[in-house]
C-alpha cells in the first residue's frame, strides 16, 4: 500500500510541474487534445497503461 501512495505522490508532482513551470503550454496542450479524436485519446491511454505496466513489471519482476 506505501508503493501505491509513493506512486500516486510522484504522479501528483510530475503533473503539478507543467502547471507550476509552464501553464501556458498547459493551456495550448488541452486545447489542442480537445480537437484530437477520441478514438486517438483512447489508442495513446491505452498504449501509455500498457507502457507503466511493463515499466513497474521490469522495475519490480
Amino acid at each position: 500500500m506505501d508503493d501505491l501512495a509513493v506512486a500516486i505522490g510522484l504522479v501528483l508532482v510530475i503533473e503539478g510541474l507543467l502547471w507550476a513551470l509552464a501553464p501556458g503550454v498547459g493551456r495550448k496542450l488541452l486545447a489542442a487534445t480537445a480537437e484530437v479524436p477520441e478514438s486517438s485519446l483512447r489508442l495513446v491511454g491505452a498504449f501509455a497503461v500498457a507502457a507503466g505496466v511493463f515499466l513497474v513489471w521490469m522495475i519490480r519482476g
